[in-house]
């Protein structure tokens, strides 16, 4: 698999870097620098200990873990996150607690999120009186039936 280069600072010197649980993995996990508990319906937000430079052209979404979320219906408020190839701040992660009853209690350097680099496109955006035809028109939000 192709890998690229990605300069990492770490903000918090005691936390690990990303890496990727097995081969072939997408998702580098990101970890907590502190010690924290989220209540059901709490949302906080989670300090990484990493700062990335990424090369133009490329971007960082941050991705809730799966297990979190079946297990205790933990995820992310704005999933993915996106991490900009300009940013250079701390990643960060706004956690959230879907659970009604119980609330989930995190240590530091638990797994918390994960990272994944892709590249983009960069859109000319043209604007045009009317869009070409498509089969599926404007039809949306469950137009093509229930599955």
């Amino acid at each position: 698999m192709p890998q690229l280069n990605v300069l990492i600072t770490r903000v918090d010197p005691s936390v690990p870097l990303p890496t990727y649980a097995k081969g072939g993995d997408a998702g580098a996990d990101l970890v907590t620098t502190k010690d924290f508990t989220l209540a059901p319906g709490e949302r906080a937000l989670i300090p990484t200990g990493i700062s990335i430079a990424l090369p133009d052209g490329y971007v960082a979404l941050v991705h809730p873990r799966s297990g979190l979320a079946i297990k205790h219906g933990v995820s992310l408020v704005n999933t993915p996150g996106t991490i900009d190839a300009g940013y250079r701040g701390e990643i960060a992660c706004i956690m959230i607690n879907h659970d009604h009853n119980d609330s989930i209690s995190f240590s530091k350097g638990d797994r918390i999120a994960q990272l994944i680099i892709q590249k983009v496109e960069r859109a000319n955006f043209i604007e045009v009186q009317d869009l070409p035809g498509s089969g599926r028109g404007s039809g949306g939000f469950g137009s093509t039936g229930v599955a």
